[in-house]
């Protein structure tokens, strides 16, 4: 599980398909507390580290993709050496939760329609799809590559968010522009919400 709240920016520095596709990440976390096996969000899709090590005294992270997260993700049209990608470690018990719960399962994808100055805010919307438009809630949380924020408003399938300026600063979204395709995971409790009044309408017919 994760919040949303983005630790570190890594860098992809080499990709290549061998069944799965296959990633190496530089990042700045400790080597020695990467465990194998261990969870990283990386621009929002939870990932098992298989293999570690440093390049250029800088560390770095082997993970392995499956077709299926593929699919649901911006992976295969936006991972490219030098790429750069928001990362964030798995919850331990006693962490704050800054953000809000966060599994790290990519639900489909949102792309940048609008930009806009908003104050030192940057406002930002996005489309998606009418079947993930419906769990989206204004001032309910998203989780767009990999960090946890707030919608303003909604539109449709369309919804904005603000982007402060030390977001900007510790994550990727300093160089969002049109057309950028994100991994949007739902909120989990809209999810579960919206489940529970399926059934409820169904009981009552």
């Amino acid at each position: 599980m994760f919040t949303g709240i983005i630790t570190d920016i890594g860098e992809i520095a080499e990709i290549e398909q061998r069944g799965d596709l296959r990633a190496r990440i530089l990042c700045h976390y400790d080597r020695d507390t990467i465990d194998i096996g261990a969870s990283i969000a990386c621009n929002g899709a939870c990932l098992t580290v298989i293999k570690t090590g440093y390049l250029g005294g800088q560390t770095w992270f082997d993970v392995e993709i499956s077709a299926e997260s593929v699919a649901k993700t911006n992976i295969g049209s936006t991972w490219k050496p030098g790429a750069r990608l928001n990362l964030e470690r798995a919850l331990k018990i006693g962490d704050e939760l800054g953000g809000h719960i966060v599994s790290g399962h990519v639900d489909g994808i949102a792309t940048v329609t609008g930009i806009e100055d908003d104050g030192d805010s940057t406002r930002v919307t996005f489309d998606t799809s009418p079947d993930l438009a419906r769990f989206i809630a204004p001032k309910g949380s998203v989780t767009l590559n990999g960090t946890s924020l707030t919608v303003n408003g909604v539109d449709g399938t369309k919804f904005d968010v603000n982007l402060i300026p030390h977001t900007k600063t510790v994550t990727t979204w300093g160089t969002v522009a049109l057309g950028h395709r994100i991994n949007l995971e739902i909120d989990m409790l809209a999810r579960y919400v919206a489940r529970l009044s399926e059934f409820s309408g169904s009981s009552g017919t």
